[in-house]
């Protein structure tokens, strides 16, 4: 597929930027969805990081009843080992590559790109930075799995083998369930990825803690001052 740019919402720092944040919505959502939780992140009034949220494409979704929404690729089934089509989720790598490739053009180092996603997002940007070539700063699983389902992506990057990854998961998801995050979580530690992993009190969202927590692990990750 030729990569059409994303439609994006971008949230720029007060200083040029050196970092940046790649950060993908959920199904029906849009880049709108997250994009006011920069300044909840609380990060230093100084930093350098720029906030991309970028859109996802109108689709039909079968589970909806093929009903057409913003989504990274269609969802067939609840069962997790039949739920992601992986054409989607390879043309959606396809479209986050092409995002960081931007950055890289814009002078920031994909070694200071995080790639960040929620739900259906948070499964194209872990499937996108286990595999992509070039190290990167981190990836950001919120509440979500892997498209395999009970496996690692095919072609894993040896570059972002000992990347840092942000795994949070609430405890009352109804949507995405607990025992599809621990599923994804026990391959990474099984390959020895450093992922930190955290649950919350909550359901298929998003926790004050959490986001807390985010801001610590962006600041460490960026080396945010």
């Amino acid at each position: 597929m030729s990569a059409v740019p994303l439609e994006r919402i971008t949230i720029e720092p007060n200083l040029p930027a050196t970092a940046c944040v790649i950060w993908l919505h959920g199904l029906g959502d849009s880049g709108a969805g997250f994009s006011p939780i920069v300044p909840e992140l609380g990060l230093p009034k100084n930093h350098s990081v720029r906030f991309i949220f970028p859109h996802a494409p109108e689709q039909p979704v079968t589970l909806n009843q093929g009903y057409v929404m913003r989504s990274w690729y269609d969802i067939k089934s609840m069962d997790l080992h039949n739920r992601a089509d992986m054409k989607g989720v390879l043309e959606s790598e396809i479209r986050v590559k092409t995002l960081i490739k931007e950055q890289n053009d814009k002078g920031i180092p994909s070694s200071n790109i995080i790639l960040a996603g929620f739900s259906q997002g948070g499964v194209v940007s872990m499937f996108t930075g286990l595999r992509y070539p070039e190290k990167l700063a981190g990836i950001m699983a919120l509440s979500c799995y892997l498209p395999n389902a009970d496996a690692l992506p095919e072609q894993l990057s040896a570059a972002n083998s000992d990347t840092n990854i942000l795994q949070l998961h609430g405890d009352n998801d109804d949507v995405v369930p607990l025992s599809a995050g621990k599923m994804a979580n026990k391959l990474l530690n099984e390959q020895n990825y450093p992922v930190m992993w955290k649950t919350y009190p909550m359901a298929h969202s998003v926790h004050p803690t959490e986001i807390r927590d985010i801001a610590s692990w962006l600041v460490a990750r960026l080396n945010i001052a």
